[in-house]
């Protein structure tokens, strides 16, 4: 099996950051999006079922 080492992973992220470095921020901002209405979500389940305990 192979199994990258740590040269080998910085020049895959270099080549990631080359290719796909202008998007990055857009991407980030909707991960960050995602990731908050998903504990929204998590936080209306939990009220809804307080409430009925």
């Amino acid at each position: 099996m192979f199994t990258p080492g740590p040269l080998q992973l910085i020049i895959v992220l270099a080549i990631v950051l080359l290719l796909f470095g202008s998007r990055l921020p857009s991407v980030a901002r909707s991960l960050g999006q995602s990731l908050t209405e998903f504990k929204k979500g998590v936080k209306g389940i939990e009220d809804k079922s307080a409430d009925k305990e």
